[in-house]
């Protein structure tokens, strides 16, 4: 029985360690061309960082650096809200194995874009 609960324990940790370390590849500079309500585009650069399962970081665009909270890592996916000027932009994305991509759809006018890692991690 004790057995029992120690490979358990051991498991448990060892799950926790693997997800942790797939998502520590998440933290770093990731950037894009977003595509604006008037149809012209932009560059926007992410800069994130994870704790566990918790994401923070700044987005920068051409209009100012913004902080990100309420940022959540689960899984394969991760949710924050862009904090520009007065507006609370909610970001959902998908963060890919490969290490070299992240699909994110911004806001609620469904933007889409793909990000790609920066030089600098």
């Amino acid at each position: 029985m004790m057995k029992r609960k120690i490979l358990t324990i051991i498991a448990l940790l060892v799950s926790f360690s693997a997800a942790y370390a797939y998502f520590a590849g998440i933290d770093g500079k990731w950037s894009a061309m977003l595509k604006g309500p008037d149809g012209n585009e932009f560059p926007i650069t992410y800069t994130f960082k994870t704790d566990g399962s918790t994401l923070t970081g700044t987005l920068r665009s051409s209009i100012g650096t913004f902080d990100i909270a309420d940022g959540v890592i689960k899984g394969d996916s991760l949710w924050f809200t862009a904090r520009v000027n007065t507006m609370n932009i909610k970001n959902k994305g998908r963060y890919y194995a490969d290490g070299d991509s992240i699909s994110l759809r911004v806001g609620t006018r469904l933007t889409h874009t793909t990000l790609k890692r920066g030089a600098d991690k």
